[in-house]
């Protein structure tokens, strides 16, 4: 199929013509190499890594990683952070580069957590373990020394909508909410009924063609789960958005999932929500695969800022 002609900004021309492979026969080797970038991860750089090891039952554990600022002591805010990869893929080189961005540049840890994936792991696997990450991070901030009370969610693309709907649960469940969420180009709404899911059936990287995919891979059973389930695979369509925590939320200009970003932030305001929307241009979903574009750097600076602000860092 002819790609239709989008003025993406120049910076992301090298993405221009990728879209991830998604078929069955090759996401479990794909899944097994993207993987062994957990083991690259080390120290350095002004940030020490700790590998972890999160509990999911008696005989079954979850990796995570700790990103802590170098020579820290006592209790520091975490951001606990949730990948992109369409619930499918793992945590790609750029995933790991901005862990280490939000740790230096927050002054807090960040604990990223390797989630389990479709389609071998269906809806809703991955969230319940972002979940019980979260949970983990609150009953264990003490050993981790993190401060209980400056504990956020965050993530990119479908680690945005673990983000979303880990708030949402954790309001629902009696929990105590993040102080807030950072939400990157997130997928808020599976029903894909915007206008951006309607233009952009051919952009790189992620399009509406690949939702679709993505979304039956993740939720096979989507059209049968009960109300009260499927809010937590899409968090738009939750009835109330009361008592959720601040959020920041950035868009891709030529992404499907442009406006249900920003009609996710829309209705976070209805509610009382202080809501903080970056709306970057010239981009494309997953553009922070281009670290060293301006437009990623300035989007980083951005994010940061917000982290700052509910961690109160420096009396932001």
């Amino acid at each position: 199929m002819k790609r239709k002609y989008y003025p993406i900004h120049s910076d992301f021309a090298p993405l221009a013509k990728l879209n991830p492979p998604l078929n069955r026969a090759v996401l479990p080797a794909m899944q097994k190499s993207m993987s062994a970038l957990w083991n690259l991860e080390k120290s350095g750089d002004g940030v020490t890594v700790t590998k972890l090891q999160i509990p999911l039952d008696k005989k079954k554990s979850m990796r995570a990683i700790l990103y802590s600022p170098e020579g820290s002591s006592g209790k520091l805010p975490c951001l606990v952070y949730y990948h992109g990869g369409g619930f499918v893929f793992n945590a790609a080189p750029y995933h790991f580069l901005n862990a280490r961005e939000y740790c230096r540049g927050a002054k807090c840890h960040v604990l990223f957590v390797d989630y389990r994936l479709a389609p071998r792991h269906k809806f809703p696997a991955a969230l319940d373990d972002a979940f019980r990450a979260y949970r983990w991070t609150q009953m264990n901030s003490e050993e981790l020394n993190i401060d209980f009370k400056r504990i956020a969610v965050g993530g990119d693309s479908a680690g945005g909508s673990l983000a979303a709907s880990v708030c949402q649960m954790a309001r629902d469940y009696g929990a105590a909410v993040p102080c807030g969420q950072l939400l990157v180009y997130p997928c808020t709404d599976v029903r894909m009924k915007t206008d951006s899911v309607k233009r952009f059936n051919d952009t790189p990287m992620c399009n509406s063609r690949d939702m679709a995919k993505y979304i039956k891979l993740y939720i096979p059973n989507l059209a049968h789960l009960p109300m009260e389930e499927r809010v937590y695979a899409s968090p738009a369509e939750a009835l109330s958005l009361k008592g959720l925590p601040s959020a920041y939320v950035e868009t891709a200009e030529f992404d499907c999932l442009h406006d249900e970003g920003l009609e996710y932030a829309g209705r976070l305001e209805d509610f009382g929500v202080n809501v903080t929307v970056h709306e970057t241009k010239g981009t494309i979903h997953g553009y922070d695969f281009m670290s060293k574009s301006p437009i990623v750097w300035e989007s980083m600076q951005k994010r940061i800022a917000f982290l700052c602000r509910i961690f109160k860092i420096d009396g932001k």
